[in-house]
Order: structure tokens, then sequence, then C-alpha cells
């Protein structure tokens, strides 16, 4: 069985996010974990070297893959700041088009810096995502 490579470890947040080079990256990162602390009620853990993730839920593909994942997150990347949601959301789409200047991956969005968006649009965001992943794996 393949293990997932992102787990929550017992790294600090705050010397992680002390650890990026931009400042402005910095004073994202620290305006993002107030945002995702407020709105989730989860208190903030490393996922990985660099995800910060709120809190988590434990998946399990058809496939017989399964694994712990939190089920919120970012991370302050050089390039850009990586937003995780919940995939596989319908009322995500809907919500995106409204967050303001952002891309997309697979499961990311990415922005550059928090001013680019709409913050109730990203606590929305949170929120549903929160929810969806509740739904979809109860019991947690």
């Amino acid at each position: 069985m393949v293990q997932p490579k992102t787990k929550e470890t017992d790294g600090s947040v705050i010397e992680f996010i002390e650890s990026v080079e931009s400042p402005k990256k910095r004073e994202d990162a620290y305006q993002l974990l107030d945002i995702y602390t407020e709105t989730t009620g989860y208190e903030a853990k490393m996922w990985g070297p660099s995800i910060i993730g709120f809190g988590s839920y434990h998946y399990r593909y058809e496939s017989g893959h399964e694994g712990d994942a939190p089920l919120v997150g970012f991370s302050p990347r050089k390039a850009k700041i990586s937003l995780y949601f919940a995939t596989g959301d319908t009322e995500r789409e809907a919500l995106l088009s409204d967050l303001g200047k952002h891309t997309t991956g697979k499961a990311c969005v990415y922005i550059s810096k928090v001013t680019d968006i709409d913050v109730g649009v990203l606590q929305a965001l949170i929120t549903q995502s929160v929810s969806f992943l509740q739904e979809k794996y109860p019991n947690q």
C-alpha cells in the first residue's frame, strides 16, 4: 500500500511562517492563518514540510487507497500562495468565480497576495469545503 506523502507533523506553524523569505508572503501567511483559524475553529497544524492545515479527515477511495488529510489549508510558496479546498464539490466553482484574482490547478487555488481576493468569499470557500468533506467522510 502506498503511503501518503503529506502527513500531519509536530512542526511549528509559526517557525514555518517565519522561514518564508518574502516579508509580504510572511504577512499574507499570518493573515491567512487568522482567517482560516477563525473560520474553521481548528488549530493550525503542519502537514508535511510546507502545508498549514486545519482539521482533518480520513478518506478511502474505491481503489482501496486511504489516508488522512487536512480539511482545508494553505501554503505560502515561493511563486504563489496555494490554497487547499475539497475537490469534487460542485459549489466550489460558483464561489471561485467571485473570489478575485486567482488560478486553479487540480486541487489547489493559487493567489499572488491576499489583497487580490475577497476575504468574505475565501471564508465561504473554507466553510463550504469543511462542510462538504465532513458530509462526505462522516465519523471523524
